[in-house]
């Protein structure tokens, strides 16, 4: 396995691979990687014959300094882990590598709309952080694929309106979620929560179940849906920033004949934000 922290170290393996006719399949990570991630690195493989992981902890799309300060940090273990995934390359860039100039006098990209609602106007600035990032991550790799995980269902959708918006040719591949047997959602965020919170957690996916349920039962009640998701959230103990209901093809509020739909939600619990989603479909063929 390769490891390059310089744009040139990273450009020069690269330009050696695509030069034999590789395919490169690139998967983005702040690192803390736990089965999740590595269940992206083993799709990617479907996809192309050199994987290239990057780890770089993104200041830039950090709402709180504190959040970005105690973002856990386990760079050996992650490498080793790579490793043993038979990961061909890993990018470790610094701070500096990705943005050489102050973060408020860089280029940024910003996706207009989809971008400032739900995670968006709960944490402003968040997926301008993530899309300036990830376009600079793009342009350096040059990746023909690049592997994203279904947990951050916005984020994914954001991602793949940039490259349609800018006419990339990286293809995007969404992956679904990697639970833990009690189907509480896997992120590197989970390690914020005590032991009785890690089972308590796994209530936000069973109030998504129990809304998607409902709303199948009752498709003309999606706000009343809404409303009680919430109520039981909040009296199994978490604090939820929303629970909402949208279309899966671009996260609108759903009229009553859309049918693909998507339940999203984020919740505290403890010191730890979770978040999570569940897709459904209201059509009667399916």
């Amino acid at each position: 396995m390769v490891t390059a922290e310089t744009i040139a170290d990273l450009r020069v393996q690269l330009r050696a691979w695509r030069g034999a006719g590789d395919r490169i399949v690139f998967v983005p990570t702040m690192g803390n990687l736990h089965a999740g991630h590595l269940k992206l690195v083993q799709a990617a493989r479907e996809h192309g014959q050199r994987i290239v992981v990057s780890i770089f902890v993104n200041p830039m799309q950090f709402d709180r300094a504190d959040d970005f300060a105690n973002y856990p940090r386990t760079r050996q273990d992650d490498l080793h882990k790579l490793e043993d995934a038979s990961v061909d390359l890993v990018f470790l860039p610094t701070e500096a590598e990705i943005y050489p100039r102050p973060m408020e006098q860089m280029t940024f990209v910003e996706v207009p709309g989809l971008g400032s609602e739900l995670e968006g106007a709960e944490r402003p600035g968040h997926f301008r952080g993530v899309t300036t990032v990830v376009l600079r991550l793009f342009h350096l790799v040059e990746p023909d694929v690049a592997v994203f995980g279904k947990k951050d269902y916005q984020q994914l959708m954001i991602i793949r309106r940039m490259v349609d918006d800018l006419g990339m040719s990286v293809g995007i591949v969404g992956i679904e979620t990697e639970r833990e047997a009690s189907d509480l959602a896997l992120s590197s965020r989970n390690s914020y929560l005590t032991d009785a919170q890690h089972k308590q957690a796994a209530g936000l996916y069973a109030t998504l179940v129990h809304c998607r349920d409902w709303i199948i039962d009752h498709p003309g009640e999606i706000e009343t849906a809404e409303v009680e998701a919430v109520k039981s959230l909040e009296l199994a103990g978490f604090r939820p920033d929303y629970i909402s209901v949208r279309r899966q093809n671009d996260l609108k509020k759903p009229g009553v004949n859309d049918t693909e739909l998507v339940i999203l939600a984020a919740a505290w619990l403890g010191k730890a934000r979770l978040i999570d989603n569940i897709e459904l479909s209201l059509n009667p063929n399916s």
